[in-house]
């Protein structure tokens, strides 16, 4: 079985494009489509970048090498080095596979580096994950915490962002219900002196004036974030409609930070602790929260700059075309047609030109609307040049996330009473349950197995009529 959903996902391959993690298949739809898990022998660059080399060398023959136009992974230093590393090996055998480190990775780094160089912002979110500890260490803490305040505290990742978000959501919508539950805890007899001590301490956290600022910036911020780290692990996301994403995500951060003086007076209005309690003044709030969003958006415009190949993203978003119209973008094209000499230049600028001026474009959000208005009014023969470069964008992935994926259904089909199973009989079963689709869309998929069984070897029971 395996033999032969393999087989399909080559002829898939070789028909299509381009190829990536995602490729344009001969019906001009988007398909992202697993192979196999690889046992490697060492983590190192050169043991990684040659079992690439092997797999690639049988799904494109070497007349298809320019297809592979993207490879992406995460920030680790193996993979992403540019003299050693995996990225640069693979491009030195396929020219065309440029580099993608993972967008959505890169979300979270940016977050981290906004949170961790600043020692207040570093201590509020150290607070924070104490909340979710303090109930996980007692089943009598949680039933308190189920009965006044019915929602549990999610607990605090440095890997994943959304679960700071949800962290700080929770507190800050419960706050009250929290103070009050830390309260029943004080005064029941059932819990000893070091609980006790405990839930004094949050009770008086949670009614600091400066830990209740960070925790209304944040409940600020963290929506912003969970918006665009949801789009970044989307299947249909493409350079285009991402960099429109990241150009919002930056413009939400800097009203943010316009907002800040009226949410320091806010706050300090609202609170009814003394000043004396205070930590911080307003001046430094004002300060360190602008430090935040400064950060944000400074690592954001760095970490997401769309240069280089990414470049023929700009070239194709409609909320542009007007601007490209009256002034037409020759520094990207002439990027794009270095990253990608494949296309035809002065053809490409012909087309770009004509589609800069013509309203029904501007209404298109992202590649792949796009792509798909030109399949739909069958134009594919008329601007050649631009489809092919909307396969190539539509085909570059913006996050690793698809891959990510593939290891949720690992755990699932090698558990703990299925941990001896062979390497072919875990790739099997991984392709049958993530390729379920592609199975049952193979009208023949029983006969090929019957067939492929049966021609493995001479037997003495003839299982091949004709």
């Amino acid at each position: 079985m395996l033999s032969v959903v393999r087989e399909q996902i080559i002829k898939e391959a070789q028909k299509s494009d381009f190829l990536s993690i995602q490729a344009i298949d001969d019906r001009n739809t988007v398909q992202e489509r697993f192979f196999e898990f690889i046992s490697l022998q060492s983590a190192n660059a050169e043991a990684i970048a040659t079992a690439l080399s092997e797999r690639l060398a049988g799904i494109l023959p070497d007349e298809q090498k320019g297809k592979l136009i993207c490879q992406a992974y995460d920030g680790a230093s193996v993979m992403r080095g540019a003299t050693s590393g995996v990225q640069r090996r693979v491009q030195d055998e396929y020219p065309n596979a440029h580099y993608i480190h993972c967008y959505a990775h890169q979300l979270n780094l940016i977050m981290q580096q906004a949170t961790s160089h600043i020692s207040k912002v570093r201590s509020f979110f150290s607070d924070l994950g104490g909340f979710a500890s303090f109930f996980s260490r007692s089943p009598k803490r949680t039933s308190v915490l189920d009965e006044q305040v019915a929602h549990r505290l999610p607990t605090s990742s440095n890997v994943r962002w959304n679960f700071h978000s949800r962290a700080v959501n929770t507190v800050f919508e419960h706050r009250e219900d929290l103070v009050e539950c830390f309260r029943r805890i004080r005064s029941s007899s059932g819990f000893d002196d070091k609980t006790n001590k405990e839930a004094g301490g949050y009770i008086r956290l949670l009614e600091d004036p400066d830990f209740n600022f960070f925790l209304q910036l944040f409940h600020h911020i963290m929506p912003h974030v969970d918006f665009l780290y949801a789009k970044l692990q989307k299947r249909n996301i493409d350079s285009v409609h991402i960099n429109g994403c990241i150009q919002q995500f930056q413009k939400d951060i800097q009203n943010i930070r316009d907002s800040i003086e009226a949410m320091v007076v806010e706050q300090s209005s609202g609170s009814d602790q003394p000043r004396k309690r205070r930590a911080l003044g307003e001046e430094d709030h004002s300060r360190i929260a602008a430090e935040v969003c400064d950060t944000i958006m400074g690592h954001t415009k760095e970490r997401f700059a769309f240069t280089d190949h990414l470049i023929s993203a700009t070239l194709l978003q409609a909320n542009r075309f007007g601007e490209y119209h009256n002034s037409f973008p020759e520094v990207a094209l002439i990027s794009t047609l270095k990253a990608y000499p494949m296309l035809n230049g002065s053809k490409l600028k012909t087309e770009l030109s004509l589609i800069y001026g013509k309203e029904e474009f501007k209404s298109c959000c992202g590649a792949v609307d796009l792509f798909q208005l030109f399949v739909d009014n069958n134009l594919s023969e008329v601007f050649s040049e631009t489809v092919i470069l909307l396969k190539i964008i539509i085909t570059t992935p913006m996050s690793t996330a698809e891959a990510e994926r593939c290891f949720s259904t690992l755990k699932r089909v090698k558990n703990f009473l299925r941990n001896t199973m062979t390497q072919d009989r875990l790739n099997a079963l991984a392709i049958l349950s993530m390729e379920k689709k592609l199975v049952n869309e193979m009208t023949d998929f029983n006969q090929k197995v019957i067939d492929k069984f049966a021609s493995l070897k001479d037997r003495r029971a003839k299982f091949l009529y004709k």
